[in-house]
């Protein structure tokens, strides 16, 4: 990646040679081993194989493996999960709930309004038809007015 620089001759450095001093070697004291007697003296087992050899030995226990912690019949993930899904299907149904109700109510002001449009036109029709048939009152009589240079002539 970098080019190599050949127009010059290798610096010469100082070498300074340093060998390993040995260390003497220690004499470990062996831990002296105690026997132990054990609580109960194990039975001897003896097995002939069946090529008719007999082996005898005393019989081990097998290592029983810890006992495995209970664990909950349903994992925490999956309670999580389902109470997510129904609190999701709650706010689905509140606003279809909420939907149906803006509509419903809709609906019921556009019934209002359609309902006073037909009593306010009919109320105003039995006015129209009522009143030219009906003659009492107070008449007034409209003459033609002439307006001649900016002044009213009645």
């Amino acid at each position: 990646m970098y080019p190599n620089h050949t127009h010059g001759a290798p610096a010469r450095r100082a070498v300074q040679l340093h060998q390993p001093t040995p260390l003497p070697p220690t004499v470990a004291m062996p831990t002296p081993v105690v026997p132990v007697q054990p609580g109960t003296i194990p039975a001897v087992a003896s097995v002939v194989l069946p090529d008719g050899r007999v082996v005898t030995g005393y019989a081990v226990a097998p290592a029983q493996p810890e006992p495995v912690t209970a664990k909950p019949a349903v994992s925490r993930a999956a309670v999580n999960v389902a109470l997510g899904g129904l609190g999701f299907l709650a706010v689905c149904g509140g606003l279809l709930l909420l939907t149906s109700l803006i509509a419903a109510l809709t609906a019921f002001v556009t019934q209002l309004i359609t309902l006073a449009a037909v009593i306010f036109g009919g109320w105003i029709a039995v006015q129209i038809f009522t009143a030219s048939s009906h003659r009492g009152g107070t008449t007034v009589n409209i003459r033609k007015a002439v307006i001649k240079r900016n002044r009213f002539h009645g």
